[in-house]
């Protein structure tokens, strides 16, 4: 909600002082200089601009030198007529080249109303939900819910207080007759929770192990239950596409990119990419999803450690968002990304902690909590649903497993292998200069009917006990959905991890420790000279600090010492 502060109050200040619009559409903001403006675009709408026509460039509507027609290109029948789009421009320009769009010409976002009929083209959306300035619901009346805001937002008053001033108050009411508008704490925080309007509410289920059990010197974690806490996804999802801050900042249907001057193919955001458009293809095989959205759902998840004194000190978040909004919206810190569960992570004794049983048991609680928690997602991944979005418009929805951001300790565990080996083809770290084939689930569901486990783990890297959380939804392929953990494999890891210090070790090894350290301070002097620019950092003290953070990476890989 700050991120929109600026340009509400752009659109409501003297506009003498202010002579430049954005020139984006919808896009409120005005700039005393063109730097101004400038810097905005590259911040708010990265190399896109306003369109120079109102209607969209379907598939269909391809220019007349393009090389090939996309849909015979794809598989895909002959042309069908699409509706025109409401806010979907197919030509953008701005400070960087000529670019134009290809929609999908079958789930084309077409909106429509309350009941999945779709709208005549530019209808507009449909008003939403009247309620009576009376109706206070779940609170009886405006007593009792500014009472509730009183006690829990602004004074945070402890359950016993509430309890004695609850008390009280029905003292002072029991010769009228009346009561205080809550009976107790409990009742307080009954109503409160049946809010409607607000964040998702979390709740939590409990798994424990049911395999066979030894008759005596049971391990304790075949006996103990653990508690997974989650917020239901589909809640979660359903609020991002209602958001109005995302309304200009979304794309409803997959497009590819290209540049007017070359023909040369542009990726920007997730929509745009070839994922995307075949996940498509496959939806719309299925006539009752034509005019449809697709919502990819991104998931991702690490472990962190927040103290290594007390107890308790371990955390296991899952992260949630879709591939609609773009990616500018995301990295702005703008609820786009969601914490919809902590998963657990049953310990043991290390009498057990080596116990292949427990090992499996463990890894395959990940794949189930994550499939118990979206699976609320799962009958709208077939059948499309209507959800209103934040533009005002009601359209149908069709949801998918999106890619799983993870780092490779995460990767192994999603995709069911042996460490060494490569999540994504059939590499093992020993062998990566031989070309391998990629994975997939068919391929590797083929393996497992036919082999052994221990060929299995030895020659593929396969742990055929395990089954991956991705085979409980449609279009879900593990292999094909994993995405590398950006900061921890490329930032801090290709970067700081691999590149500085193999150079360090490298110098060591050919010059001597003495002559190394002296090197390495040239280095450090080289980077510390270079001159201020607008964007790069400087760093007085060269690269020599003891606590690398994704930011600091991120800054000195900027930085090419002269």
């Amino acid at each position: 909600m700050p991120q929109n502060i600026p340009r509400t109050q752009s659109a409501r200040r003297d506009h003498s002082a202010l002579q430049i619009p954005c020139g984006y559409v919808q896009c409120m903001r005005y700039f005393k200089t063109e730097g101004g403006r400038k810097k905005h675009w590259n911040a708010s709408h990265s190399t896109f601009g306003p369109a120079t026509t109102t209607t969209p460039r379907h598939a269909t509507n391809i220019i007349e030198d393009e090389p090939a027609n996309l849909e015979l290109d794809h598989g895909l029948p002959e042309p069908i007529d699409t509706p025109v789009l409401n806010n979907l421009d197919a030509e953008f320009w701005g400070p960087g080249d000529k670019l134009y769009h290809n929609y999908h010409p079958r789930l084309n976002a077409r909106p429509c109303d309350k009941t999945g009929q779709f709208l005549e083209d530019g209808a507009p959306p449909t008003p939403p939900p009247s309620k009576s300035p009376d109706d206070w619901t779940p609170y009886r009346n405006r007593v009792e819910f500014e009472t509730a805001e009183f006690l829990y937002t602004r004074n945070q008053m402890s359950a016993g207080d509430i309890n004695t001033l609850l008390d009280l108050w029905a003292a002072t009411l029991l010769k009228s007759g009346d009561k205080p508008p809550f009976a107790d704490c409990r009742d307080l925080y009954k109503t409160i929770d049946s809010t409607p309007i607000g964040d998702v509410k979390w709740q939590s289920f409990s798994v424990q192990y049911t395999g066979e059990k030894p008759e005596c010197n049971t391990p304790p974690w075949m006996v103990q239950s653990y508690d997974v806490w989650y917020r239901d996804p589909h809640e979660v999802i359903r609020n991002m596409l209602a958001n109005p801050d995302y309304a200009t900042e979304m794309d409803y249907l997959p497009y590819r990119e290209y540049s007017t001057d070359n023909d040369e193919r542009q990726w920007q955001d997730f929509m745009s990419s070839d994922w995307a458009w075949n996940q498509a293809d496959i939806i719309s095989e299925d006539p009752d999803t034509l005019g449809s959205t697709f919502v990819p759902v991104v998931l991702g998840s690490d472990k962190a450690t927040v103290s290594v004194a007390t107890g308790a000190n371990d955390y296991y978040p899952l992260y949630a968002s879709i591939g609609n909004v773009r990616n500018n919206v995301r990295r702005a810190h703008r609820d786009a990304v969601a914490i919809i569960g902590f998963l657990a992570m049953p310990k043991t004794t290390e009498e057990h902690a080596s116990d292949p049983k427990f090992r499996k048991y463990r890894r395959q609680l990940f794949h189930s909590s994550v499939a118990k928690i979206l699976e609320t997602l799962k009958p709208s991944m077939t059948k499309p649903e209507v959800v209103r979005f934040g533009d005002g418009h009601y359209r149908r929805v069709v949801y998918g497993v999106g890619p799983y951001i993870a780092d490779y300790e995460e990767q192994v565990l999603l995709a069911c292998i042996v460490r060494g080996w490569c999540p994504r083809c059939m590499s093992h770290r020993s062998k990566l200069d031989i070309k391998s084939l990629c994975r997939c689930r068919d391929h590797t569901e083929a393996l497992i009917e036919e082999g052994t486990d221990g060929v299995l783990w030895d020659e593929y890297g396969i742990v055929a006990d395990l089954v991956p959380f991705t085979n409980d939804f449609p279009r879900a392929d593990i292999y094909e959905l994993i995405a590398p953990d950006i900061l921890h494999q490329l930032i801090k890891g290709t970067f700081k991890d691999h590149l500085v210090d193999w150079v360090g070790r490298y110098l060591k090894h050919v010059h001597g420790t003495t002559e190394a350290k002296k090197i390495q301070d040239d280095i450090d002097h080289r980077i510390a000279s270079v001159a201020s620019f607008a964007g790069l950092r400087r760093f007085p003290q060269g690269r020599g600090f003891k606590q690398w953070t994704g930011d600091d990476s991120k800054a000195l890989m900027k930085v090419r010492p002269a």
